[in-house]
């Protein structure tokens, strides 16, 4: 007869914590470098209610690039009727020169957006679908599986063009439309997305409804299979998460997290998504632990307030409301304390 917890009964030990990840880079804790996209350019620009000046957009890019970042999402091949804000793709890909260890990105929907991404210096295609059929049709007027048959074709296409690849699964934690999602969805999803040869996948919280807790359950399966330089993480800033969903990711090993400039964004087709994560905010938490980046953070500070100035919009980063337009900075603040 075994043991219980009562006289005489000795009871099962209580299994050992795993030890938390310590919240430095370095070992036993965070990753010693993380890979900032900036897709502020696209994804930011394209919900702005009025048309932001092609050459503001060329200024922006240029500027984030001085800055250090090294992956841009610059524009999308999408059709003009249908996000007006980006009608100057072409425009804005003709004035940028390549540059050595800098990829600008094209986002595309279709085989005609393709063909126009690939006559630029677009270094990557990304395509988009999502994790629900509901937001997919929405979005590009087809469900999930017509969306992945598209790829089957494009992404084959970009790759023998010499462009790296990359698929988004947006609402990977949440639909506007749908409700809540299964972790399963947006894994099945990305698992097909790695099936038709894309080289990363990006999880995509398009209306800002993660939670740290869920970050894991989502992400965390898709790390251990394709290896943390192959999954991307896009917060939005809805419910005021986004940074703490960006620190859940880094403790799960991620080391790839999209920003925007700013905090600039949203997204047409989801009701209710505002900004996305700001890169100063992230960039000040990396940083702030350790983890190195090769971005300037003031430099993006100051790329943000310019665009702010030339459009009128007050940006949506917390870091851009602490240090103002003042050239002191934080690090000038903390200097002195």
């Amino acid at each position: 007869m075994s043991g219980g917890g009562g006289r005489g009964g000795r009871a099962a030990p209580s299994p050992r914590p795993a030890p938390p990840v310590r919240l430095r880079a370095g070992p036993g804790g965070l990753p010693a470098r993380v890979r900032v996209v900036e897709v502020g350019p696209r994804d930011g620009l394209q919900n702005e209610a009025a048309f932001v000046p092609t050459a503001e957009k060329v200024r922006l890019v240029r500027a984030l690039v001085a800055a250090g970042l090294r992956e841009i999402e610059v524009s999308s091949f999408v059709s003009p009727r249908a996000v007006p804000q980006l009608a100057d793709a072409e425009a804005v890909f003709a004035a940028l020169d390549a540059r050595p260890g800098v990829t600008y990105a094209a986002l595309v929907p279709n085989a005609r957006g393709l063909e126009r991404a690939l006559t630029t210096v677009a270094g990557q295609i990304a395509l988009f679908t999502g994790a629900t059929d509901a937001f997919t049709a929405r979005n590009i007027n087809r469900t999930v599986d017509q969306s992945l048959a598209d790829f089957a074709l494009l992404a084959p296409a970009a790759r023998a063009a010499g462009r790296r690849v990359r698929g988004y699964v947006s609402v990977a934690f949440g639909c506007p439309y749908e409700g809540p999602v299964r972790p399963q969805q947006a894994h099945a999803v990305a698992r097909r997305l790695f099936d038709l040869g894309v080289d990363e996948v990006c999880l995509g919280d398009t209306i800002g409804v993660a939670t740290p807790g869920q970050v894991p359950d989502v992400a965390g399966p898709l790390l251990e299979t394709y290896g943390t330089g192959r999954i991307a993480l896009h917060f939005h800033d809805t419910r005021g998460t986004a940074l703490a969903n960006a620190l859940a990711a880094l403790q799960i090993g991620a080391t790839a997290l999209d920003a925007a400039a700013g905090g600039l964004g949203g997204c047409p087709y989801a009701p209710g998504a505002s900004g996305n994560l700001a890169t100063e905010d992230l960039l000040y938490l990396l940083h702030g632990v350790g983890i190195e980046t090769g971005v300037d953070l003031e430099a993006v500070a100051g790329a943000s307030r310019a665009l702010a100035a030339a459009t009128g919009r007050r940006p949506r980063s917390r870091y851009l409301e602490a240090t103002g337009t003042s050239s002191t900075t934080t690090r000038d603040v903390l200097k002195n304390e």
